[in-house]
């Protein structure tokens, strides 16, 4: 989208973008210099090109990220990887991310709630939000339910989280996994939750909440109040996907007070 001229732009032109970019973190109104962008512009787009593919390819330091889930206080985590032997083979082969190398460490739990944390298409947001997301799911959740410890996946499609899930016996999944970045957020994580999960299950089975970034994006509280509720929805209806829907936004709120079942 178009913006102004950079020179003799009109005060009140200048004033109707810079009120309509607190909206947003499209890039809007961005002037001209010429046929071209401005410079500022340009550099802009250069860093956040590299800071996506930094977020892609930067490795998951796993030791010093398994520390910081010790500190959540929900047990000690299972490392696991998948097929993919490399972060090349991982972007290449999307099927090797969904199946483990080797989870025979992943402990048989038959909690009411197992989490996997994975690294996804972007470690960074695993680690800027990982351990403050689960967290704020413990603490949503372990009053009303029994927790397994979580586990820690490298190399790592949501995919892999039905065998993980299936390996751990638990009722529900949480997978907290980073999303694909992009060029205005390059550390969004989502979560993608599966009832009775086993190998086999597809999206349709899944609910996500997507965009958590705080400060610009989804807050912690807010994505772990909705993802509880989706829990209790699930145990009532016995399945998750397609069929279940999150209402806590809107206007009618039912005896759960989040969740609408269809």
């Amino acid at each position: 989208m178009s913006g102004p001229e950079t020179s003799g732009e009109v005060p009140a032109v200048r004033e109707f973008w810079d009120e309509l970019r607190k909206s947003t973190q499209a890039r809007i109104g961005l002037g001209r210099a010429g046929n071209a962008l401005p410079t500022r512009q340009v550099l802009e787009l250069a860093a956040a090109h590299a800071a996506a593919r930094d977020a892609v390819h930067v490795p998951l330091d796993v030791e010093q990220f398994a520390h910081q889930v010790r500190h959540v206080g929900v047990g000690e985590p299972t490392i696991v990887t998948s097929r993919a032997t490399s972060r090349d083979e991982y972007l290449r082969r999307p099927d090797l991310g969904r199946l483990p190398a080797d989870a025979t460490d992943v402990p048989d739990n038959g909690a009411d709630i197992g989490f996997m944390l994975a690294d996804g298409l972007s470690p960074t947001a695993l680690t800027r939000h990982g351990a403050a997301l689960l967290t704020e799911l413990v603490a949503q959740l372990a009053d009303r339910y029994t927790l397994a410890p979580p586990v820690i996946a490298t190399q790592a499609r949501v995919g892999l989280g039905d065998h993980i899930g299936a390996r751990l016996r638990v009722r529900t999944l949480f997978v907290l996994i980073g999303e694909r970045p992009g060029l205005s957020v390059a550390d969004s994580l989502g979560i993608y939750m599966t009832h009775m999960p086993r190998p086999g299950r597809t999206d349709a089975d899944r609910n996500c909440i997507s965009n958590i970034h705080p400060p610009d994006g989804l807050g912690y509280v807010e994505a772990a109040r909705v993802a509880a509720g989706l829990v209790v929805g699930a145990h009532e209806l016995g399945r998750s996907g397609v069929d279940l829907k999150d209402t806590s936004r809107g206007p009618a709120l039912g005896a759960t007070g989040v969740v609408e079942l269809r």
